[in-house]
């Protein structure tokens, strides 16, 4: 029996939410684990390099900084879908039935007005230093790519508040 419904075709709801899944967590979680083997290479190369051959990556400390930046604000989006968020439990389990829909209506709404005003900063900040033309000091990246993960990662934890504002209305997920 099991075999033979799982040979049904999904539903278009299934398929909406495989989407959306793999959207908000296999993609990012396939980001971070690249960003994280990539700062990983790049710290066993500076090792190998300054011990076996007396000679160190300048850049290498300020590299794995980005890498780290881009990860936590790529992971943030991740985090934001399934609700894994930080939480006030103690104080929200004191409400139940439409007190707590509203109670967590309104967090939706003040984590969604939160990222709204930190996507308004960090595009001013990127597009800031984009005109500036201000690079790192060791690697000479421009400042805007490490700065964008910021407006990125946010923008994505809105789209991720906004799929799934059912689930943050009932505390469901």
């Amino acid at each position: 029996m099991a075999d033979a419904l799982a040979t049904l075709p999904a539903t278009a709801g299934q398929r909406d939410r495989s989407i959306l899944a793999f959207t908000f967590i296999t993609v990012p979680e396939l980001i971070m684990g690249t960003l994280m083997l990539v700062g990983v290479a790049i710290n066993i190369a500076n090792v190998i390099g300054r011990y076996l051959f007396g000679y160190a990556f300048f850049w290498a400390e300020e590299i794995m900084v980005f890498i780290t930046i881009w990860g936590v604000f790529i992971g943030l989006a991740a985090m934001t879908y399934r609700g894994d968020y930080l939480n006030m439990d103690l104080f929200s389990r004191a409400f139940t039935g439409r007190a707590r829909l509203v109670l967590n209506g309104v967090i939706a709404i003040t984590l969604l007005a939160c990222c709204a005003f930190m996507i308004m900063q960090s595009y001013r900040v990127v597009t800031m230093l984009a005109a500036a033309g201000q690079v790192s000091v060791s690697a000479s990246i421009p400042k805007q790519i490490p700065h964008a993960a910021l407006l990125v990662g946010f923008i994505f934890t809105v789209l991720a508040i906004i799929v799934r504002v059912r689930s943050y209305i009932t505390g469901k997920f």
